[in-house]
């Protein structure tokens, strides 16, 4: 069976972003047919295939002078279709509706930093719309749900408080990776913005789940991940320095849409632990949320011709842009469609 192809070009980035933003393609099942997501490249080997005919593409917006609190309406975007081979365009506020998922590490001595930090954290959910949800879980030598998704805040509450778990080795990639398919187990709104907050001093030592395996599986579901790390410190050269985290801890944020945070550095090491506030990683959450919005466009049966076709969606603002997955801001982004015909019956 020969799929249809969904593939975005931008001529003036490097080959590996292509990549990179390839798989950050949300395509919801709403067609019967397969397809197949790509980098446009010669040499591009990962292929990621859905079932649709709708593609959804989160974006970051900011002004030329870099202001991030950009308001924006669907009449500030403007699609391109030469081809006439859309049929409509798709807008919505990446921040309007949330389903967030706080992913804690309760092992080592994170206990009390993480239970003082209960209120910030569930503030920052109470401020999107009224249909957001919330699931908590935590993780040690393994991962257990301790809050499934639901619309109240006073239920994840007391998932914040828990036992301090001592000399037990950290699975933080496969906490990472579970609360990831707590998404896929659940129901699916298309205008829900898909957030993991993982809180942890960034350190694995037994997962069995490799990061870009989450990497990958995050962009092909459109869930971003927040990163905090409430670091630990080792010393150096007759110094204290923060330990740094395991290899992919920083890029789950850095490769999904989201941003990675470090909670203290070296001169802050000799105070207390439990004076440490997240108050404003929690703002800076809310703010970048508040900065994205969600565009696409939905494809007719016309593209389906087995030739490619260039669609491109801009801002008609001049001094602003935006941002896909890893690629430079910029008014417009190109994108390339190669649809195989259906097979007749």
């Amino acid at each position: 069976m020969h799929l249809p192809a969904v593939a975005i070009q931008s001529p003036l980035l490097p080959s590996t972003l292509r990549l990179v933003l390839s798989c950050f393609v949300l395509l919801l099942a709403i067609g019967s047919a397969p397809s197949t997501i790509k980098a446009q490249e010669p040499d591009a080997d990962e292929v990621i295939r859905v079932s649709t005919d709708l593609s959804l593409f989160p974006i970051r917006v900011r002004t030329r002078g870099g202001v991030t609190a950009v308001q924006l309406t669907a009449d500030d975007f403007q699609l391109k279709d030469p081809d006439q081979i859309t049929t409509g365009s798709y807008f919505s506020a990446g921040a309007d509706r949330v389903a967030l998922v706080f992913a804690l590490d309760e092992s080592g001595s994170l206990r009390q930093i993480i239970s003082q930090q209960r209120d910030a954290a569930l503030t920052l959910f109470e401020r999107f719309g009224k249909d957001s949800r919330v699931a908590v879980l935590r993780f040690s030598d393994r991962p257990h749900i301790v809050v499934p998704f639901g619309i109240d805040s006073s239920d994840a509450r007391s998932a914040f408080d828990f036992p301090a778990l001592h000399d037990t080795r950290t699975a933080l990639f496969d906490g990472a990776y579970a609360a990831l398919k707590m998404f896929a187990d659940a129901p699916r709104d298309p205008a829900e913005r898909r957030i993991i907050i993982l809180i942890s001093d960034g350190l694995d030592n037994i997962s069995t789940i490799q990061p870009s395996a989450i990497i990958t599986a995050a962009q092909n579901s459109n869930v971003s991940f927040y990163t905090i790390q409430i670091p630990l410190f080792t010393p150096v050269d007759g110094h204290l320095a923060v330990r740094g985290p395991s290899k992919g801890f920083k890029e789950l944020a850095e490769k999904t849409g989201g941003k990675y945070f470090l909670t203290a550095d070296a001169k802050s090491a000799l105070q207390p632990r439990e004076n440490q506030d997240l108050s404003s990683v929690f703002r800076a959450i809310e703010e970048d949320l508040r900065s994205q919005y969600v565009v696409g466009f939905y494809v007719s049966e016309r593209a389906r011709d087995d030739r490619s076709h260039k669609v491109s969606i801009s801002i008609k603002k001049h001094d602003v842009e935006y941002s896909v997955a890893q690629y430079r801001f910029s008014r417009t982004h190109n994108f390339s469609i190669k649809l195989s015909a259906r097979k007749a019956q």
